[in-house]
């Protein structure tokens, strides 16, 4: 099931159809409501991968939030959102010609009205790969017409104007101006930043905003003093438990995820991967999108009261995560498990005997490399 865990229904096996994923099929495609034409709201863009760089992109319809905080602040449950993204409609089309149309919606601060015909009835074809919230419809576009004006923030007007300002820069300007994550990563996927702009896959655009946001944090982060004391925070969304624990030091940083019995990419055992960084990170994380949004939210704590740390995320997955909703999931879990309370311990290893209490399994413990480096190197910070 390694394979499972890494490949998050892209294909990688091979096979015509994820069979882990037939579960959510069967569920979902009761819900499918043939249409060849959709009038209301697109509060979003999503551009597809496949044949990159001659991608197809469209609108995602629907009228309902397309806002993962939003979701969280109306306490909708699991079966809600995936009722939401089931009924979501994604239109599907060359870019070149709804590429002026896409662009209003990703800068517009609120959902705007469309009308869309479709060249045939939409049909069932469920987006997913882990990274993206999931998508229940597809409907190749024929014409879309933007009904109204964008209304669009100040500070987006300006940075998504200036084309002598790459994007990494243009991201972080951004979200040093209260910008979220969720607005930035729409703005790259529509093509709306740096100097040599073009629509960028959906799901590149949101680990690439992850990444680039929490490796401007991680340096500033390098400047400051270290934490006092080793504390464990925890939080828990949809059956995914965030355990993170910070240790007095310079900026190093490990996640291990931990899939449990019969997970969604679980199997008959836990399935379990690793990945860490110090300063730099070299290719891209085994964990995938996942490795980023966590380091993100522990970054964003460690600004907040500015301080840096060795930090070991584990993110323990059980079977009430029954279907793929993106990696918000995670990005979310872990904001919530730094604003809550932590625990202070005295040492180490009893933090590490508390985040085993917490995530109710010690087998991730054998595969973490910083934990006996923490208890094995000595550095200023001992003294």
């Amino acid at each position: 099931m390694m394979r499972c865990v890494e490949c998050k229904g892209k294909g990688l096996c091979g096979l015509p159809r994820c069979p882990i994923m037939s579960r959510f099929h069967a569920q979902a495609s009761a819900l499918q409501k043939p249409s060849s034409s959709y009038q209301g709201s697109s509060p979003s863009v999503f551009i597809g991968s496949f044949g990159y760089p001659d991608v197809h992109g469209g609108p995602l319809l629907i009228n309902d939030s397309d806002n993962p905080p939003d979701w969280l602040r109306r306490n909708l449950g699991m079966d809600e959102i995936v009722g939401i993204r089931a009924r979501t409609l994604r239109g599907s089309s060359t870019l070149s010609s709804v590429a002026d149309g896409l662009q209003e919606i990703a800068l517009s601060t609120v959902p705007l009205d469309v009308d869309v015909a479709f060249e045939r009835p939409v049909s069932f074809s469920l987006s997913f790969d882990g990274t993206v919230a999931p998508v229940g419809m597809t409907g190749s576009v024929k014409t879309m017409d933007v009904i109204g004006n964008a209304r669009v923030d100040r500070v987006v007007d300006k940075i998504t104007s200036d084309t002598d300002l790459a994007a990494t820069d243009a991201c972080v300007a951004l979200s040093d101006s209260s910008v979220d994550v969720y607005q930035i990563s729409k703005l790259m996927t529509a093509g709306l930043l740096g100097r040599k702009r073009k629509f960028v896959p959906t799901r590149w655009a949101i680990t690439a905003v992850d990444d680039t946001l929490s490796i401007n944090l991680k340096k500033e982060i390098a400047r400051f003093p270290s934490v006092e004391e080793i504390l464990v925070f925890s939080g828990e969304i949809y059956g995914n438990r965030i355990t993170c624990i910070l240790v007095p030091g310079d900026w190093k940083f490990e996640m291990i995820e931990v899939w449990g019995k019969h997970t969604l990419w679980g199997g008959e055992e836990d399935v379990i991967v690793q990945d860490r960084e110090g300063m730099t990170k070299k290719g891209y994380s085994p964990i995938t999108g996942a490795y980023y949004s966590a380091r993100l939210g522990v970054c964003e704590y460690l600004m907040s009261i500015r301080r840096s740390a060795r930090v070991i995320v584990v993110r323990h997955v059980s079977s009430e995560y029954w279907a793929p909703l993106g990696t918000w999931v995670i990005r979310e879990a872990t904001r919530k498990a730094m604003q809550g309370p932590s625990l202070a311990c005295p040492t180490l290893d009893a933090a590490v005997a508390r985040a085993v209490a917490v995530t109710g399994s010690g087998a991730w413990v054998a595969h973490s490399t910083l934990i006996p480096e923490l208890r094995t190197q000595r550095t200023l910070f001992s003294f």
